[in-house]
């Protein structure tokens, strides 16, 4: 009965007084690459540096000595070791002071959680506290605690920190004295910093290695050649893919102690320094960014977020920024056109001025080419073309098909409903990942899956996905785009052996705030922008100017099989869908529109002209009923006006179909 009564009791009092592990519970979170190398870490209260200890990453030499020397009989105590107790007692009585201490590894680790003031008091709180969390906690647990916990000097708590900040490496493998300086520093973390007292760090590491002679761990030999080793100085912590490996280790659970990214350390520290020269020659408020996606599970390899935290806006994730594509989002207004049988790679389109309701788009270099094949057009980034399949296709069915893979398109603020045709020309905001994931999609057979960013996102990403379009629509885009013209400057991939062939597109928004390049090259894709953070107009910089180059450049670091261009084969679109507009329609007057008034700058023969556009065969133009000429050199219809007014414009195709169309012509 009195048995029972105070363990009653025991158990009353461990419930209503549990030791304080909130501390145990706050520490830094690693983010590593796929391989494990360190990426970034984030501090926790104070600005302090304490980074989970992982017994499965720490060497097992160093445990050991660790355990030998401060508490041997670590494994077999209940948090308090009775024989050391008595020890220290007999000792203190016998020579009238404190000689020896019988703090266990659980005690420090109890004291560490809970600091107090170094008295008798707080010594019978920290064996009380030691017993009760060796009730609660395996001893690896207790020991991968005090290896988290233990202060190294200044903000470093932990093992990891220390050993990252003194060493530049993981405490995977120690040497002799970096075990000895690490086993000394946590009983005088501030006396005996290496970097401010080398002195006292050199005496406390040589005490260690004379502790680890005598247990016979080192020969004498070895002891002196680890009391050799110069002592370290701190350095800062490695910090590669800052924006997502913060963002990773902030989501990272509690209690683990790091988080297996994607990334890829090596590819990182390689396309940092690429951002970071292209922004400075952009501009002292430019900023560029890079994402490297491996098709296959698509993993991210690569996530560059800013050209630089030292320049304006560096600290904002561009890849995670809404900005205009430009004309990024052609190839796929082309790819659904395909799928959908409205068109086909070799449909003839014509590319001339036309109105869609009160949307009348241009050229960039507000240039018409006139008949001109689906494939050519995108090559050439023609806008008329693609304005005139999404009007096909449908604004909304274009942008319900990229939600249905995860994809959203911002629209400005003041288009609140319908989508519009200006989706073609970068008229709605996307996100660079977003931007990723859809050309990952060309690149696996119009399969679209979401962007993995760790290991075990990457390995669930095998298998299934969204279908986007039929892996022929897919294929015949792709091909078209290996087709575009590379930079200035970069050697066609078709004519330098073993090097891949890129499909790749760029993307100019409005003001050249935006300057976009996406490719796919080898098994991977590789999305850039440069512009400036704060969406300010840049003059004249387009993205075949400013993006195109550092695609390439991206692209020649990758590790990327070479593949070979498609063999050359005849071009030619089913009967069907031979031309977009087929001639039994007769012809249609693109220029000037019916209704339309018309504002020219001179009359007569020696003014500039108009020139006309229509789409038919064989074609004849009459103005009142009178025949125009074809002009001799460019082949063109070209009217001159003879003066203002109201003018009946006709054409009539081969055979015998006419379109007219009723304008008013006004002097500037």
């Amino acid at each position: 009965m009195a048995l029972l009564a105070v363990e009653t009791t025991v158990f009353a009092l461990d419930g209503l007084m549990p030791p304080d592990m909130s501390r145990a519970h706050r520490s830094s979170p690693v983010a590593l690459d796929h391989r494990g190398a360190w990426l970034r870490a984030l501090p926790v209260e104070d600005g302090r540096w304490r980074i989970r200890a992982d017994l499965a990453r720490t060497d097992r030499t160093f445990t050991r000595t660790l355990i030998g020397i401060e508490d041997k009989r670590f494994w077999l105590h209940p948090g308090v070791d009775p024989l050391s107790l008595v020890r220290a007692i007999g000792s203190a009585v016998v020579r009238g002071r404190v000689t020896s201490g019988a703090s266990t590894l659980t005690m420090q680790t109890a004291r560490l959680l809970e600091p107090r003031p170094r008295n008798l008091g707080a010594k019978l709180i920290e064996m009380v506290r030691a017993l009760q969390i060796e009730a609660r906690l395996s001893k690896r647990e207790i020991l991968a605690l005090y290896l988290t916990l233990a202060p190294y000097g200044g903000n470093l708590e932990g093992v990891r920190a220390a050993s990252l900040s003194y060493f530049g490496h993981e405490p995977e493998t120690l040497t002799a004295g970096e075990q000895a300086l690490l086993i000394a520093l946590p009983q005088s973390p501030e006396a005996r910093r290496p970097d401010r007292r080398p002195e006292a760090a050199r005496n406390a590491r040589r005490q260690v290695l004379d502790k680890m002679v005598r247990t016979r761990r080192l020969t004498e030999v070895e002891a002196a050649e680890a009391d050799g080793e110069s002592l370290p100085k701190r350095t800062p912590f490695p910090s590669l893919a800052w924006h997502v490996a913060g963002e990773l280790a902030r989501k990272a659970p509690s209690d683990q102690a790091s988080v297996v990214s994607t990334l890829d350390a090596g590819l990182q520290a390689r396309m940092e320094p690429l951002a970071r020269a292209v922004a400075r020659s952009q501009g002292p408020d430019a900023t560029a960014a890079i994402l490297v996606v491996e098709i296959e599970g698509r993993a991210v390899r690569a996530a560059v977020g800013s050209g630089g935290l030292d320049r304006q806006g560096g600290w904002i994730d561009m890849t995670r920024a809404v900005r205009s594509p430009g004309s990024a989002l052609k190839p796929f207004i082309y790819g659904l056109a395909f799928d959908d049988g409205i068109a086909a790679p070799d449909t003839e389109m014509e590319d001339a001025p036309r109105r869609f309701g009160d949307y009348q788009p241009e050229n960039f270099d507000r240039v018409f080419h006139g008949k001109v094949t689906a494939r050519e057009a995108l090559t050439n980034s023609l806008n008329m073309p693609a304005v005139e399949l999404l009007d096909r296709v449908n604004p909304n069915s274009f942008e319900a098909r990229l939600a249905g893979v995860g994809v959203r398109l911002i629209r400005p603020r003041a288009q609140t409903r319908a989508a519009g045709l200006a989706i073609a020309l970068g008229g709605v905001g996307i996100t660079l990942r977003d931007l990723a994931l859809l050309y990952a999609a060309l690149g696996d057979g119009g399969v679209a899956r979401p962007l993995a960013w760790t290991e075990e996102a990457a390995r669930r990403n095998h298998g299934g996905g969204d279908r986007l379009m039929r892996a022929a629509a897919a294929q015949q885009v792709m091909d078209i785009l290996r087709e575009t013209p590379p930079p200035a400057g970069s050697t066609p991939a078709a004519l330098t052996r073993g090097r891949p062939v890129m499909a790749f597109k760029t993307g100019t928004s409005y003001g050249f705030r935006d300057a976009v390049a996406a490719g796919v090259v080898g098994g991977y894709v590789v999305v850039v922008w440069t512009g400036r953070a704060d969406g300010g107009a840049r003059g004249g910089l387009t993205g075949r100017d400013a993006a195109l180059p550092l695609l390439f450049d991206a692209a020649d670091l990758l590790d990327a099989p070479a593949s070979a261009p498609r063999p050359i084969a005849p071009r030619a679109a089913p009967q069907a869908l031979a031309k977009l507009d087929q001639v039994a329609q007769g012809p249609r007057l693109i220029f000037p529109p019916d209704g339309s008034s018309v504002q020219v700058e001179a009359f007569g023969p020696s003014s500039r002209g108009l020139v006309l556009a229509a789409g038919g065969e064989g074609l004849t133009w009459y103005v009142d009923a009178q025949p125009l000429p074809l002009d001799p050199v460019s082949g063109r219809a070209i009217w001159h006006p003879k003066g203002p007014g109201f003018y009946r414009l006709s054409v009539v195709d081969s055979e015998g179909r006419r379109a007219t169309s009723r304008v008013r012509v006004k002097g500037s």
